[in-house]
C-alpha cells in the first residue's frame, strides 16, 4: 500500500471487514427469527381458535352457525382479531420509540398508500385464506403458503418484466415439486374431509403474499420499516374487521351476525390471551423480517423468513398436538421432508447457495 493521504491502515481494513461480516451474520439470525416467530404465530392463533367462545362455534353443536359461517366467516374473524392485536403491539412499539407521529403523517404519502395497498392484498386476502386453510386442513397448509417467494418472482416477471434466471427457475421447480408432494397427502382415502380444499385456499394466501411483496418493496424502500409495519398491520386488521367479516356475514345471512360474533370474540378472555400472544409474534415476525432484509439483503432475508414452512407445522404439532392434546396435528414423514425441500427451494430462489460460502472467503 502506498503512503499518502489516501493510504489506509491494513488493520482498519481488516476491522471493517470483520464488522461487515458480523453485521451480515446478525442480519441472517434476525431473518431466521422472523421465520420462527411466524411459525409460532400460526400455532398460537390456531390454538386460540379452540378456546373460549371459539370452542362453542367449532364445537359439536356449532352454536347454530351455518357451514359457510364456520368455514369462512370465523376464519376471517380469527384473522381480524389477530391482526388487530398485532396492530396494537405495533402502535405501542411506535409510541415507545417516538414514531407514532411519523406513522400518522406517513398514511397520506405515496409510500404510505403503497403500504396500504400491499396490506389489503396481504391482509384480507392472504391472511384470511391462511387462517381458513389452517382450520380446514391443519398445519400442512403452511408449506403451501410459503410458495409466496416463488409466486413473487413470477409476478415480478409478469408485472414488472423482471428477468427470471435459471437459478430462480430451478428454485421454483423445487417448490412446485414440494407442493405436489404435500398435496399428495390429501389424495389418500384416510385424508380428512376438506383437506384438499384447504390446500387450494392456502395457495391463495401464497398468491396474496407474493403480490404484497411486489408492492411493499417500493413502500418499504422509502419509509422506516417499523412505520411500514404499523401501517401494514393496522390496515390489515381494520380491513378484515370492517370489510371482509361483514361481507362474509352478509353471505351467511346477516351483517349483524358478523358484528355479534366479533363482540363475543373480543370479549372471550380464555381465547384473547392466546390471540394477544399470536398478535405479538406476528408483529415480531414482520418487524424482524424487514430488519433482517435491511441487514443481509432482501433476497436472503426472504429465504430466512421462508423457513416458517418448517416452523409452522413444528409449532402446531408441539402446541396443539402435544401441549393441547388435540388429535390431527401430527404430520406424515413425506410432509416433513417436503417442508424442508420447500425451504431449500426458497433459498435457491432468493440467493445462490454457493455464494453463502463465497461470502465468508471474500470477507
Amino acid at each position: 500500500m502506498k503512503d499518502g493521504v489516501g493510504a489506509m491502515d491494513p488493520s482498519a481494513v481488516i476491522a471493517k471487514k470483520k464488522l461487515s461480516e458480523q453485521f451480515f451474520k446478525k442480519g441472517i439470525m434476525i431473518g431466521l427469527l422472523s421465520g420462527v416467530t411466524y411459525g409460532l404465530y400460526s400455532a398460537l392463533l390456531t390454538f386460540g381458535m379452540t378456546k373460549g367462545v371459539w370452542s362453542d362455534w367449532y364445537g359439536p353443536n356449532t352454536a347454530g352457525l351455518s357451514a359457510f359461517a364456520i368455514a369462512y366467516l370465523l376464519g376471517a374473524l380469527g384473522s381480524a382479531v389477530n391482526d388487530i392485536c398485532s396492530a396494537i403491539w405495533a402502535m405501542i412499539n411506535a409510541a415507545v420509540k417516538g414514531k407514532f407521529g411519523d406513522f400518522i403523517r406517513c398514511l397520506n404519502t405515496t409510500p404510505g398508500r403503497m403500504m396500504i395497498l400491499a396490506a389489503l392484498a396481504g391482509g384480507p386476502v392472504a391472511n384470511t385464506a391462511y387462517v381458513i386453510g389452517l382450520q380446514m386442513a391443519g398445519s400442512i397448509v403452511t408449506p403451501i403458503s410459503a410458495l409466496c417467494p416463488a409466486i413473487g418472482a413470477i409476478l415480478g416477471r409478469v408485472l414488472f418484466k423482471q428477468e427470471i434466471s435459471k437459478r430462480v427457475t430451478i428454485g421454483i421447480i423445487i417448490c412446485v415439486i414440494a407442493s405436489f408432494l404435500i398435496g399428495s397427502t390429501s389424495i389418500g382415502s384416510d385424508a380428512p374431509d376438506g383437506m384438499f380444499l384447504g390446500l387450494c385456499i392456502a395457495f391463495f394466501a401464497a398468491l396474496g403474499w407474493g403480490f404484497e411483496g411486489c408492492i411493499a418493496g417500493y413502500g418499504t424502500s422509502m419509509i422506516d420499516s417499523e412505520i411500514g409495519i404499523t401501517i401494514r398491520q393496522a390496515t390489515s386488521g381494520l380491513a378484515n374487521l370492517f370489510i371482509l367479516v361483514p361481507i362474509f356475514g352478509k353471505i351467511s345471512g346477516s351483517v349483524k351476525l358478523s358484528f355479534d360474533l366479533a363482540g363475543q370474540a373480543f370479549t372471550s378472555g380464555p381465547a384473547m390471551i392466546w390471540f394477544a400472544l399470536s398478535g405479538l409474534c406476528a408483529f415480531v415476525s414482520f418487524m424482524t423480517w424487514y430488519k433482517g432484509n435491511s441487514m443481509c439483503g432482501t433476497a436472503l432475508g426472504m429465504a430466512c423468513n421462508g423457513t416458517y414452512s418448517f416452523w409452522g407445522p413444528f409449532f402446531c404439532w408441539i402446541i396443539l398436538g402435544i401441549f393441547g392434546g388435540i388429535d390431527g396435528w401430527s404430520l406424515p414423514p413425506i410432509a416433513w421432508i417436503s417442508a424442508i425441500l420447500m425451504m431449500f427451494g426458497i433459498l435457491v430462489i432468493a440467493v445462490n447457495p454457493i455464494d453463502l460460502f463465497r461470502k465468508k472467503e471474500v470477507s
